[in-house]
């Protein structure tokens, strides 16, 4: 049950309320109103102490949000197949519809070609940690804040623009927000590292890496 899994070997489990976002499963409930999305809740949180397992969550006044991975190895296992399907078969007990194409991530990434250079200022002064499995990664200890990812590059004057956004969406809706994104005046600066991530800029030349699951591998 602690085997890490594969984004190809979730897609074939079916799991059709959830999407593989930024290493784990993840969806949101269109619950109406705070009364169901407690209900819900109640109902999943029961399941996970049966499991011994427990969800991230996310509860809202018209949603609940939620992210399924196992933190003690690092990535989804079956233990996250299984409680994703009890919370399915939850919430359409209750009549509650999913909305996984609605889920995204949002990281900045900073960069830098000295990343121990600057580490220490970034944690101190957001009051992050390092991420155990990455050192590049710091993040929010509650995890609510987006991740700031030191990305490497090599040493160069300071130029007017070191942040940019990584944004992860669902691998279904991928192409559908980069359509939105193009037409609403952005260019395609390049797709060379597609499917797992287009890199996209707005007008004036700022950019954002969109970023997907390839589930075909």
């Amino acid at each position: 049950m602690s085997e890490l899994l594969t984004p190809a070997q979730v897609a074939r489990e079916g799991l059709t309320d959830w999407r593989w976002v930024d290493d784990a499963l993840r969806t949101r409930y269109l619950t109406g109103d705070f009364r169901r999305g407690m209900m819900l809740l109640r109902q999943i949180a029961e399941e996970a102490e049966q499991l011994d397992h427990h969800p991230d969550v996310d509860l809202r006044y018209p949603h609940l949000d939620l992210a399924l991975s196992s933190h003690d190895v690092g990535g989804v296992t079956a233990r996250d197949v299984r409680l994703a399907r009890l919370v399915s078969e939850h919430a359409r007990a209750l009549g509650v519809e999913a909305a996984p194409a609605r889920v995204q991530v949002l990281e900045v990434a900073l960069d830098t070609a000295d990343a121990d250079e600057i580490r220490p200022f970034w944690l101190s002064v957001l009051g992050y940690e390092r991420d155990a499995g990455d050192e590049t990664e710091l993040v929010d200890p509650a995890g609510r804040q987006p991740t700031l990812w030191l990305q490497g590059t090599d040493p160069h004057e300071e130029p007017r623009q070191r942040f940019h956004l990584d944004l992860m969406v669902p691998a279904d809706v991928v192409r559908e927000r980069m359509a939105r994104a193009l037409a609403a005046g952005g260019t395609l600066v390049t797709d060379e590292f597609a499917p797992q991530w287009w890199v996209l800029a707005d007008p004036q030349g700022n950019k954002v890496c969109l970023c997907a699951v390839d589930e075909t591998g």
